[in-house]
């Protein structure tokens, strides 16, 4: 297809003439059919719901294509109008507009429905099971024209995915803003979910799917390594600091899962990661993202060994269920180091979490038609899954929850997976590494994007970022010279390991200073002719200040304040006044729906004296709203870190909290 033709299909937006039905295609990757949950009357709406994108000339057609959709799959995705086009972050010429804000915009949704990106493209799921870009296929072309249309004084409201329209704004507004999920707070129980998903009025954004910021597994890649590297440093005895040779044991080779093989190489230890699901297993192989690929436990077993033995820096994947694997690890006593899980646990009973002794196809049907069954085979398997952890923990294993809700959903299954106060006998790893040692300093996942597409400009921001790096730790406290040295070695290293899946993107972990100097460093690249054009900055809503998660990224949070989430809608807010290119707040993220609200931005750099003005004010405050409220909240690395910023910005003047001491406080409670 030409690029005018492409244009012109852009421009078109919800075509007035049918186009021909698709065929459904098995090879795909498809979202599993969702359990029916609507009552007839309710069927009957979401049907007319359905139709209002519509001309109603074409009503009589789409009707029973559309009932039939609800019936075969649970949901109506409008199929049909799925683009002929294929769809990926194309350079940002390439799409037709007259704000290139806007185009940048195109460009990063369109990269999380990238085939070789997307988990269920057809479904618009970018991970998760249930992370959408967009409801339906209409919602994606609407949203595409306005895109086109609008200029730098509009803005798109994006509600779950419908795009309800361009509104007058002005140059420092966001060019859209984005709510995915954000019902009354007493309607975020699952089915709710399955219900107003189903009638086409909410949708599951998760983190950075419905926020246009997903760039392939590499998202979480250097977040992953990262974890992995600080958990097998807390296996190292005294005197050791070689940490090769370690085992890694987890689950999950889908869309943030697929990270952990890579990982654990990038790390240097081995990594064996189980995955129910051929398809994923295949893409993540093909992709490089993992080395070997075993079906038997029988030649695994020998094959770690060998691997432990030899201090080899590798990825082993078993294709079966990841109970399988532990149940025969604990048996054979093989001496595991680090284990986690990585399935999609926020979503047990819709295909994040497949019960052992099923099929992935037996369990997909049980899933839709006996949903109550399908619940009561996942908690069995959730009791078996902790016994076997439990076991290999006993052996000196060192266990950490992944943020996927495991520890939550084991608990509510019935599993020995509290201790003897009623808490959780593992810890998160957001309490145990990824809190103190980084979110509380302002260390997060600052991401960027080459919006050409162009290697080369990837490449120099890679050197840039390098450079300011080593000049920041060229003066840097102590408190935080780990996470620079780790973090310019990952930097350095990162064109080698090939991790580039989709659009031209990197990440790192950078706080408040890097993020901005970083920042600064590119723009100017951009207006000298460096960098050949724009460069899209994000993050991952998974960071020090845009998430409110108790059970994940404010886990360390002691004060009685983790239940709540004044954090992550005072970012959102903050940064949409203060120069964001879109800003998107959601509820539900990788510990599930009603468990977290979560908040994520985009900013795109052009080179300009404003742009430069505008990411300064937007990345001082996205970090440091996290760290005042990490701060009052007693976190002594908060305080360091926020006090430290106040001395550099003076305008800067955070409320420091007064600690008492417990021997005065248990005088009146013991």
């Amino acid at each position: 297809m030409t690029r005018d033709e492409f244009q012109r299909l852009i421009l078109q937006g919800i075509p007035n003439e049918l186009p021909n039905p698709k065929p459904y295609e098995p090879e795909i990757n498809h979202a599993p059919k969702r359990k029916h949950i609507l009552t007839q009357d309710e069927k009957k709406l979401a049907l007319k719901n359905a139709l209002r994108y519509f001309a109603k000339k074409h009503h009589a057609i789409l009707a029973p294509e559309f009932a039939s959709e609800l019936e075969e799959y649970g949901r109506i995705y409008m199929y049909r109008f799925r683009p002929d086009y294929s769809i990926y972050a194309r350079p940002i010429s390439d799409y037709p507009h007259k704000s290139l804000q806007a185009a940048s915009i195109m460009l990063m949704l369109s990269n999380n429905l990238d085939y070789a990106v997307a988990q269920h493209p057809h479904e618009l799921i970018t991970y998760g099971g249930n992370g959408a870009v967009f409801q339906n296929w209409a919602q994606y072309l609407l949203t595409m024209k306005y895109l086109s249309e609008m200029t730098d004084e509009q803005t798109l409201a994006l509600y779950s995915g419908h795009p309800m329209g361009l509104f007058p704004s002005h140059k420092d507004a966001p060019r859209v803003v984005v709510t995915n999920g954000m019902v009354i707070p007493n309607y975020s129980a699952k089915d709710d979910w399955e219900k107003f998903n189903a009638l086409g009025v909410s949708q599951y954004g998760q983190m950075t799917a419905g926020s246009f910021m997903y760039i392939g597994p590499q998202g979480i890649v250097h977040g992953t390594t990262i974890t992995v590297l600080n958990a097998a440093r807390k296996r190292l005895k005294p005197g050791e600091n070689d940490i090769s040779g370690k085992l890694f044991v987890s689950s999950g080779l889908g869309g943030m899962s697929g990270a952990q093989p890579k990982a654990s190489v990038i790390a240097g230890v081995v990594g064996v990661v189980a995955e129910i699901n051929p398809k994923a297993v295949h893409t993540r192989h093909s992709q490089g993202w993992v080395d070997e690929v075993y079906t038997s436990l029988d030649e695994l077993i020998p094959r770690i060994k060998r691997a432990v033995a030899a201090k080899e820096a590798i990825s082993l994947a078993f294709q079966g269920n990841v109970v399988d694997l532990w149940e025969r690890l604990a048996l054979d006593r093989v001496s595991v180091d680090l284990g986690t899980d990585q399935t999609s646990l926020h979503n047990p009973w819709a295909g994040g979490y497949y019960p052992a002794g099923q099929s992935l196809e037996e369990s997909n049907r049980m899933m839709a038609e006996q949903p109550d069954l399908f619940k009561k085979k996942v908690e069995e398997t959730l009791v078996r899954h902790v016994a076997a952890v439990n076991k290999l923990v006993g052996n000196g294993m060192y266990f950490f929850d992944y943020g996927n809700a495991f520890l939550l959903e084991a608990s509510r299954a019935g599993a020995d997976i509290l201790n003897d106060k009623g808490n959780f006998r593992y810890p998160s790893y957001v309490q145990d590494i990824m809190g103190p040692m980084f979110f509380d300093y302002g260390f997060g996942p600052f991401r960027w994007v080459c919006a050409t597409g162009n290697p080369a400009d990837l490449e120099t921001t890679d050197r840039i970022a390098y450079d300011v790096l080593a000049q920041i730790a060229k003066t840097a406290p102590s408190e935080i010279q780990l996470q620079l040295a780790d973090n310019m070695h990952w930097i350095k290293e990162a064109g080698k390991n090939k991790m580039v899946v989709g659009s031209q993107a990197r990440i790192l972990y950078a706080d408040s200073e890097g993020r901005i100097k970083i920042a600064e460093a590119f723009n100017k690249a951009i207006a000298n002719g460096e960098i050949s054009g724009p460069v899209v900055l994000g993050r991952d809503h998974h960071d020090v200040s845009g998430t409110d998660s108790p059970y994940r990224e404010t886990s360390n949070i002691y004060d009685g304040s983790s239940f709540t989430a004044d954090m992550a809608v005072q970012n959102v807010i903050g940064d949409s006044f203060r120069g964001a290119t879109w800003v998107s707040i959601h509820n539900g993220g990788g510990v599930g729906w009603g468990e977290v609200i979560n908040g994520g931005f985009g900013m795109t750099l052009d080179g300009s004296a404003d742009c430069d003005r505008r990411l300064k004010l937007m990345l001082l405050w996205d970090v440091n709203n996290g760290i005042a409220r990490r701060s009052w909240a007693r976190n002594e690395p908060a305080i360091f870190a926020i006090k430290r910023e106040m001395e550099r910005t003076p305008l800067l003047k955070v409320t420091l909290p007064s600690i008492a001491d417990d021997e005065l406080i248990d005088k009146f409670f013991n």
